[in-house]
C-alpha cells in the first residue's frame, strides 16, 4: 500500500457502533494518526452527531493534530475543520425549501406505500439536516439490537431507496446507515466528499486511503473504492483500531 497522506473514515461502525460514541482506544489512535497525515471523517451524518460522536470524546490534542482534522458531514455538502477554538466551517450546501418539501414528502409516502413507516420509534423518522434529507426507520435514537434487526439484508432500505429515486430525479436518493436513506443533491455521495478532501487541502486522490464497513457494490462507501481511491474494509472499530496500530507506525513523523 502507498504511504497516505491522508486517511478518511467512514463514521458508524467504522470509528462506533451506530450513533454511539467512540472508544477511547479510538480516540488515542486518531489523534496519533493526526500527528502524523491528514485526518477525515466522511459520513451521512450531522454534523451534531461528529460532535458527540467524536469530537467530544477525543483526548488533549496539540494545535497541530486538531488542525488536521476533517469533518465532512451529509457526505460532504457540509465541510468543518477543528481549531482550539472549536469547529469552524469551511461551507455548507443546503438544500432548497422547495427541495426539503418535495423529499420529505416522497420519502414518506412511499414508506407508508412500502409498509416501511413504524408505528413505535425512538424519536424523529424524518430529519432535515440542512443539505440533506433522512429517513430513519426506526428513528434517530433506536438502540442498535433494534436497527440491526430491521432490515438484516438491507431489502427493505434499498426497495425505500429505489421508489424515492424515482420520484426525485434531480436529486440523489441513497441508502445510508443500517435503517436510513438519504437524499441531497445530486452527485453527493461519500466519493464528492473525497474530491472535496482532494480540493480543500491539496492532497491528491491517489495519496488517500479511505476506511469503511460497507463497501460491497450496495454499500454507501462503495463510490469511494469505485472512484480508484485505496480503501481498506473492517467490520466494527475494533477492526479499524487492529487496523490503525499497524497502520500509524509506518507513516512518517512530523
Amino acid at each position: 500500500m502507498k504511504t497516505p497522506r491522508l486517511v478518511a473514515f467512514d463514521l458508524d461502525d467504522t470509528l462506533a457502533p451506530s450513533k454511539s460514541a467512540i472508544d477511547p482506544r479510538i480516540g488515542d489512535l486518531l489523534v496519533a494518526l493526526a500527528e502524523r497525515v491528514e485526518v477525515a471523517i466522511i459520513s451521512g451524518g450531522q454534523l451534531a452527531q461528529f460532535t458527540a460522536q467524536v469530537v467530544d470524546r477525543l483526548p488533549d490534542a496539540s494545535a497541530g493534530a486538531l488542525s488536521r482534522l476533517h469533518l465532512l458531514p451529509t457526505c460532504g455538502t457540509q465541510y468543518y475543520r477543528l481549531t482550539a477554538d472549536g469547529v469552524v466551517t469551511v461551507y455548507a450546501h443546503s438544500l432548497t425549501d422547495d427541495q426539503k418539501t418535495r423529499a420529505l414528502t416522497a420519502v414518506e409516502e412511499e414508506a407508508r406505500r412500502l409498509g416501511l413507516w413504524e408505528a413505535e420509534t425512538w424519536g424523529d423518522i424524518l430529519e432535515d439536516r440542512g443539505s440533506q434529507i433522512t429517513f430513519s426507520a426506526l428513528g434517530q435514537r433506536a438502540p442498535l439490537d433494534a436497527k440491526t434487526a430491521w432490515d438484516p439484508t438491507g431489502e427493505k432500505k434499498n426497495a425505500l431507496r429505489a421508489a424515492v429515486a424515482e420520484r426525485l430525479p434531480d436529486l440523489e436518493v441513497r441508502s445510508g446507515g443500517s435503517t436510513s436513506v438519504d437524499i441531497t443533491h445530486r452527485g453527493i455521495d461519500k466519493a464528492y466528499g473525497m474530491r472535496q478532501l482532494a480540493a480543500q487541502t491539496g492532497i491528491e486522490l491517489d495519496d488517500m486511503l479511505f476506511v469503511g464497513d460497507r463497501l460491497d457494490p450496495d454499500g454507501n462507501d462503495y463510490p469511494v473504492l469505485a472512484m480508484g481511491v485505496a480503501c481498506q474494509a473492517v467490520d466494527g472499530w475494533e477492526e479499524t483500531a487492529d487496523f490503525l496500530d499497524g497502520l500509524i507506525p509506518t507513516l512518517p513523523s512530523r
